[in-house]
């Protein structure tokens, strides 16, 4: 039995799907809003959190939730596929993290509605309004200090998103540290 010999490299392989922030902009993370985005889809996630009577798993908002389907499909639809224009609304809502930015785009060619760079805010505040506890989702509130710079309304499990947000910001800005340090 012979042992295959390993040569060491003298080069240094990158790392997969990661890119110099300078070079390109590179996804990190995409998610989508949940039905909360909408005003009737807080309404609705209100009367889903009914528990009342509380009867094993029989409660007045599953019996609303369950009648309302016909209600909350469409606005399902209207926040996820780009393709469907209703009444002027062009619907296709994504949250996009980026190594240098968070974007919200929409659409059809998913157009860049608003964004933030990653160096303007320090924290990310959950804000969960009426209706949204339901969905399990809530508004991401950036903030540079006192001031809110950009806000990513009704996230679908904000915690997960608000901390890989806050992992890129601290990368970011930490590049951008050392190579102001690096060119003194």
């Amino acid at each position: 039995m012979t042992a295959l010999a390993v040569e060491p490299t003298e080069t240094i392989q990158p790392i997969a799907g990661v890119s110099p922030a300078e070079s390109q902009e590179t996804t990190i993370m995409v998610t989508w809003p949940s039905n909360s985005l909408f005003l009737l889809g807080r309404i609705l996630g209100d009367m889903y959190a009914i528990r009342f009577p509380d009867i094993y798993f029989f409660r007045l908002g599953n019996l609303i939730a369950l009648l309302s389907i016909p209600l909350a499909l469409p606005l399902y639809f209207l926040k996820v596929l780009p393709a469907i224009p209703f009444l002027g609304f062009e619907g296709g809502y994504r949250y996009r993290l980026t190594n240098r930015r968070v974007l919200v785009e929409r659409g059809l060619a998913w157009k860049v509605e608003k964004h933030v760079d990653l160096d303007r805010f320090d924290s990310i505040e959950i804000e969960v309004r009426s209706g949204q506890a339901w969905y399990t989702s809530g508004d991401l509130v950036f903030k540079l200090g006192n001031t809110e710079t950009f806000r990513l309304e009704a996230v679908s499990y904000p915690a997960p998103f608000r901390s890989t947000c806050m992992k890129a910001h601290l990368g970011y800005v930490g590049v951008q540290k050392a190579n102001a340090k690096q060119k003194r």
